[in-house]
Formats: C-alpha cells, sequence, structure tokens
C-alpha cells in the first residue's frame, strides 16, 4: 500500500463547521492520571492515535484495564502506588516524548527495572530535562547519551525535592509532579512558563497542589501520597492539530471556517496571538471554561493584506508545535518576519527548524538564518507553478501536514507528492479526511 499522496489543485472555497481529535497533551495525561485514580475512570473523546494508544497500553503492563465503551474509554485505576511492579517490563512509547517522559515520573517507587524504548525519531531526542530530577527522588536511573532506551528502578525511600527548572519544559515540569505524587512530603518547583495542562487536572482532582505565579515563573508545591476517586471527563479539541486547518483559511480565496470547541489553554494559543498580529481574521466564539481549562469555538476568514511581523521569543513556547505553519503566512504575507531563539524547533520530532528553511527555500521563499533567529520575506504572490516531491525523512507528522497545507493553499500547475502519509496516525489520523470534508482532491 502506497505511503504518499500527490495534490495537484488547490482547494476551492469552502464554508465549513468542522471539529478536530481530542487534545494529545491532555489525553495522555488523562491516561496516566487515571492510572492513578481509584476505580473507572470514564474519558471521552480521547484522541485515538498512536501516541495515546502507547499511553494505554504502557499503563496495561502494571495491571490497569481499559477498555473503549461507546464513546468514552473506561480505565480502570489502582490508586498512587497501585501499578503492579512485580516483574521487568519493557515499554515502548512509539514517537511520544510526552509518554515516555511523563510515565518516568509514575515509575519512581517500580520494584522492578523498566526499561522505557522509543522509535528512531525519540531515540535521538534528550531525556537528560527529566531524568536528572528524577534522580534527585532517589530512583536508580540508567541511558546512555541522555536518551533512550532508559531503564528506571525506584525505591521505597522516595524524598521530596526541591528543583529549579529553567527550560520552560511542560514535560520536565508534569514528571516531576507525577513523581511527588508517590511521595511522601511536599516537593517544590521553581519553573519556567510553560503548558499547565498537568497542574489544572491535579487542581480539578483536588489533588494537594499549590500554584503561585509571576510573569517569569511559576512556584509549585506538590504534596504527595494523597488517595483520588476515578473522574470523567470530555477532552477538548487540540488548537495544535486546528493550526492546519487556521493557516488554510487563511491563506485561501473566500473561505470561512468553524472549527469547535478547542482548547485555548493560554499557554497554547501563541498561533492565535501571532496571526492576528499578521492580520488574519480570527476569532473566538462560545467561550467556555472546562474544568480549568478554557475553551472555544475557533472562526476563521480569507485574509487578505497580510503583513510581516517580528515575534517576541516569550510567544515562542505557546507556538512551538505551530511554527512550522505559521511560517507558511509569513511566506505569504507583505514585508519581512523575524522569529527568535528558535532551537527548541531543533530538538523536536525531527530538526524541524532545518526542515522548515530548507522547504521554504524549495518552494521559492527567501530565507535568512542566524544560529537559532531567522527572517523569512514574504511574497504575497507566492505560487507554486513546479513539481515537488517532499521525502519526509524523519517521518514527522507536522512536517507532513505542513506540507500539505503549503501545497492547498500555494499550488499553482504543479504537482506536489508528499511521502510518509501514515506519520499522522502519531497525532492526528483523521487529518486527510477533515481535508477531503474541505473539498481537498488527494491521490
Amino acid at each position: 500500500m502506497k505511503n504518499y499522496i500527490k495534490i495537484k489543485n488547490k482547494i476551492t472555497s469552502f464554508n465549513k463547521k468542522i471539529e478536530v481529535s481530542g487534545d494529545k497533551s491532555i489525553s495522555i495525561r488523562c491516561v496516566l492520571l487515571a492510572s492513578q485514580a481509584v476505580g473507572k475512570s470514564k474519558i471521552y473523546n480521547l484522541l485515538e492515535s498512536e501516541d495515546v494508544i502507547n499511553a494505554l497500553k504502557s499503563v496495561e503492563k502494571f495491571g490497569i484495564k481499559y477498555k473503549k465503551i461507546k464513546n468514552y474509554h473506561e480505565i480502570n485505576g489502582l490508586g498512587i502506588n497501585g501499578f503492579d511492579n512485580s516483574k521487568n517490563v519493557k515499554l515502548n512509547a512509539g514517537n511520544s516524548g510526552t509518554l515516555a517522559r511523563l510515565i518516568l515520573g509514575l515509575l519512581v517507587k517500580s520494584e522492578k527495572t523498566v526499561k522505557i524504548i522509543g522509535d528512531k525519531s525519540l531515540s535521538k531526542r534528550d531525556f537528560s530535562r527529566v531524568t536528572e530530577p528524577l534522580k534527585k527522588f532517589g530512583t536508580n536511573i540508567k541511558s546512555k547519551k541522555n536518551s533512550l532506551p532508559v531503564e528506571i528502578l525506584g525505591t521505597d525511600f522516595l524524598r521530596p525535592i526541591n528543583y529549579f527548572e529553567t527550560r520552560g519544559s511542560a514535560q520536565c515540569k508534569s514528571a516531576i509532579m507525577l513523581a511527588a505524587l508517590n511521595t511522601p512530603g511536599t516537593t517544590i518547583i521553581k519553573a519556567k512558563k510553560s503548558r499547565n495542562h498537568t497542574e489544572l487536572l491535579l487542581k480539578y482532582l483536588k489533588l494537594p497542589i499549590k500554584i503561585k505565579s509571576n510573569k517569569d515563573f511559576d512556584f509549585i508545591e506538590v504534596t504527595g501520597l494523597k488517595q483520588f476517586n476515578a473522574f470523567n471527563y470530555v477532552v477538548p479539541g487540540d488548537i495544535s492539530s486546528s493550526a492546519f486547518f487556521i493557516v488554510l483559511t487563511a491563506l485561501s480565496k473566500n473561505s470561512k471556517i468553524r472549527i469547535k470547541n478547542i482548547n485555548i489553554n493560554k499557554s497554547r494559543t501563541g498561533i492565535i496571538t501571532i496571526l492576528k498580529k499578521m492580520n488574519c481574521k480570527i476569532s473566538l466564539k462560545n467561550k467556555k471554561i472546562y474544568k480549568g481549562e478554557e475553551t472555544s469555538d475557533i472562526v476563521v476568514e480569507s485574509s487578505k493584506n497580510i503583513k510581516g511581523f517580528s515575534c517576541p521569543s516569550y510567544l515562542n513556547s505557546a507556538a512551538i508545535d505551530e511554527f512550522l505553519v505559521i511560517f507558511l503566512i509569513a511566506a505569504r504575507a507583505k514585508g519581512v518576519s523575524s522569529f527568535k531563539n528558535l532551537g527548541e524547533l531543533n530538538k523536536k520530532e525531527s530538526p524541524r527548524l532545518d526542515i522548515a528553511i530548507s522547504f521554504l527555500e524549495n518552494i521559492g521563499v527567501k530565507v535568512e538564518r542566524k544560529r537559532d533567529n531567522i527572517k523569512i520575506f514574504g511574497n504575497p504572490n507566492l505560487e507554486l507553478n513546479k513539481n515537488i516531491h517532499i521525502k519526509n525523512y524523519f517521518k514527522d507528522h507536522r512536517v507532513f501536514m505542513m506540507s500539505c497545507i503549503a501545497a492547498f493553499s500555494f499550488i499553482e500547475g504543479g504537482e506536489v507528492i508528499i511521502e510518509d502519509k501514515d506519520s499522522i496516525n502519531t497525532s492526528f489520523p483523521s487529518f486527510l479526511k477533515t481535508l477531503k470534508k474541505l473539498g481537498a482532491k488527494i491521490s
């Protein structure tokens, strides 16, 4: 079966309402926390992607039973320190850094060695950001060159820690908080601002967490060993998945889209802030607060007179997964757009900054780079009128989806072949199906 697609034509104008898959970050956290709850949790709209399925399979190896019933997943948790750690276990996190890093926090008391492996891409990523603080709890963690495979052997003599997280890594912060749940005493974290889904879930579950914040840092205290009951949760739509359709609509003629019930947590909405600054027509409708998370419908219209923008680096963490498509807006803008301190992009599933620059230059966009800073020289008349073959060497799901959006936005006479369509199974299996609802012709 072929693992590529061909695109020859733009999508003609559309006016649609769509839904996208459940938020991946929240889905994985719900699985892990449901495994620690007492009783049967019901998670609705759980993202059924490879990353989340691997999370379910991972907790299953510790005696956690789960099943899908109609429109929800039931997860039978065994409580804090309830994992069955009676034998050595190997977990395959696939492509998911979130799963591989966060589950380490739940294994700090494991009586047997647990080995975590991942795919080729994940195995190249840095794990010191979580292994170093977790070692301070008293656990024994081994890895070569701070990457997968990682082996962890827990201890009965866990001790709370005081840790200063300087990277702005939500995965590091979350792994520490999950470890703290299984540790006597109070763990204290000073953390550079990053996604706060874990904190909001812990607060919703009425776990002993205290949070104070200033402009740059969050000060978090988590007291461990408090059992909590199973819970019901409806996972909102993923803004990272929505981003592709936000950008497609802004770049298409005479089009409008309403993307329903999307998580708009302020730590995730950098793309909305940035695109509004660039003159894109985006509005938020039907805003609600759901168990601490803010949700909304996102309405986008075709956007004329897109302008360049100098993006302040403080917005980077809130848009880190969306920069690939933000760069497409910059490519069509009038004027120059600049982006700074994007080194973290090269630490994702693939070296995304390097790939983005190469891609933009390949479709005729001028880009200047100085270390981790880039300038994109926009062209409001940008068209893709040549044949291009995009080989997704790293099998990065976001590179594949970005390439699709670029083709449907800019193509004008050429043909685009994009390889590794199966990569979308990591985060957004229904991506191509959703494109077809908007009129996309894919062969």
